[in-house]
């Protein structure tokens, strides 16, 4: 499913214009990016939970010369779901 699809599914499950699914849905993303860039977490309960993970720096090699190479440490995006989310996948 893609964004335009997600808009249709929403639009159609909550009977909101087209328009205004796109603006409720751009609104949860921006939250969501903004509430992850601040360093907080986004739990929604039963769904999952959206943090930021550290990735420690670490040792890599180059695929072209085979050089050894640091790769810097990180900040990434995490999701992880909750049990109704789990429940209805299995």
């Amino acid at each position: 499913m893609n964004k335009s699809e997600l808009i249709d599914a929403i639009s159609d499950a909550s009977e909101l214009t087209k328009a205004d699914a796109g603006r409720a849905l751009d609104g949860f993303l921006s939250s969501v990016t903004e509430a992850l860039s601040n360093g907080d977490s986004v739990a929604l309960v039963g769904f999952g939970t959206f943090s930021v993970k550290d990735r420690a720096e670490r040792k890599g090699r180059n695929p072209q010369t085979g050089a050894e190479i640091t790769i810097k440490a990180a900040k990434i995006p995490s999701f992880k779901a909750g049990k109704s989310l789990k429940d209805a996948v299995n």
